[in-house]
């Protein structure tokens, strides 16, 4: 498109026009990027059975819990100096919140007395609803996805008869 003020010929490169349909199109395919990501993260988390509440001020209050190798407790991001430390904290919580939910995240390492040493001091401090955090692992080659039903075993073939 030629500017129509340009009369004596020379051109001096000033743009008069600009083409926005390729930024359109970048802006749509980092849309359809950003929707198919989103859906990917939201997927691999742990369900939780949320209440339903009428107004929107209420926020459910997650009690998170953290189990390091190195023997290391965290509650809500802040270090405790021993495990027996949650049962203060969870009553407190429980005081603020009646209904507080715990999270459990532990490492694989982690032995299992020390997990479930935890989890009975969160009952003890009245905290009923506890779940298990988990990390989404890739399935293995030929297993079949959750609630997926194999296929039966092929017949054998008939045996040959003898001569």
């Amino acid at each position: 498109m030629a500017a129509s003020s340009n009369q004596g010929g020379d051109d001096d490169g000033m743009v008069t026009g600009i083409n926005v349909t390729p930024l359109v199109d970048i802006t749509l395919v980092l849309l359809i990027v950003f929707m198919v990501t989103a859906k990917l993260i939201v997927s691999q988390s742990l369900p939780l059975d949320l209440p339903k509440a009428a107004n929107g001020q209420d926020i459910q209050m997650i009690f998170g819990v953290e189990l390091h190798q190195a023997g290391d407790i965290m509650v809500n991001g802040k270090k405790l100096p021993n495990d027996d430390a949650v049962l203060a904290l969870a009553k407190e919580e429980l005081a603020k919140t009646p209904d507080l939910r715990a999270v459990i995240r532990a490492d694989t390492t982690v032995q299992h007395g020390r997990v479930i040493r935890v989890l009975d001091l969160l009952k003890q401090g009245g905290v009923s609803k506890i779940a298990f955090g988990v990390s989404p692992v890739a399935p293995e080659p030929g297993a079949l996805p959750p609630g997926a039903v194999p296929a039966p075993a092929p017949a054998p073939a008939p045996a040959a008869p003898p001569k």
